[in-house]
């Protein structure tokens, strides 16, 4: 029943007059002002997400990409998994992980200016393992010792050497504790839309990162 069609509770007197009639009006507008409310806040918290996660998880915006998510649902089916990876990761840091399964090497690096940053460590060229090197350049790099591959530290582009595609991204996530999470992926040279519009099934979430298919009254 839409909040205009509501029936009249047993016992009221249908014939109220004036005052009443301004009271249910009073409150047909509360409840379409707390409908709206919620409809510009989720998708205020859905475009912040996507803000968040494209400009490399910041430290400062790193929790809104948990929080979002998590108010958009957690049925284990709906979404990759969430998992910490470390209780802190402090400027000019690294910590190897697994995510999304035990077998998916992957890294993470916190940037001197504070940027929290994830990839799968999987080289593109022939799989081997991949490193951070801290004494490398300004900000350190993503190394293969296998080829001598290169990739750049910040947008895990391939800088020198054999690999033909860039790192996948792996985003991350901070608590206010100060921990670390993985929550989701992207295939290389993926965009973070498409890689969370394949991940995250969520129907109102989808509607707002403008997931394909998925139309405002669809």
């Amino acid at each position: 029943m839409s909040v205009t069609q509501q029936e009249p509770e047993p016992g009221a007197d249908p014939v109220a007059g004036p005052h009443a009639d301004r009271e249910h009006d009073a409150a047909q507008e509360a409840m379409r002002d707390r409908i709206t409310a919620h409809s510009l806040t989720t998708r205020r918290d859905c475009l912040r997400l996507v803000a968040t996660v494209s400009g490399g998880l910041a430290v400062g915006g790193v929790a809104v990409a948990a929080g979002v998510l998590h108010r958009h649902g957690d049925s284990g089916n709906e979404q990759p998994p969430r998992v910490r990876i470390a209780d802190r990761i402090e400027p000019g840091q690294s910590v190897a992980f697994r995510y999304p399964e035990e077998e998916d090497r992957a890294v993470a690096v916190r940037l001197g200016d504070g940027t929290l940053v994830g990839y799968s460590a999987v080289c593109t060229h022939l799989a081997c393992g991949v490193m951070w090197r801290a004494d490398r350049g300004d900000e350190g790099e993503l190394y293969c010792p296998c080829h001598e591959g290169v990739f750049n530290v910040r947008t895990g582009e391939v800088t020198a050497g054999p690999p033909p595609r860039p790192l996948p991204r792996v985003y991350l996530t901070e608590e206010p504790d100060g921990s670390v999470w993985a929550f989701a992926t992207a295939r290389s040279g993926e965009n973070v839309t498409d890689a969370l519009c394949r991940q995250f099934r969520q129907p109102d979430l989808r509607r707002q990162l403008g997931c394909p298919g998925e139309g405002e009254d669809g």
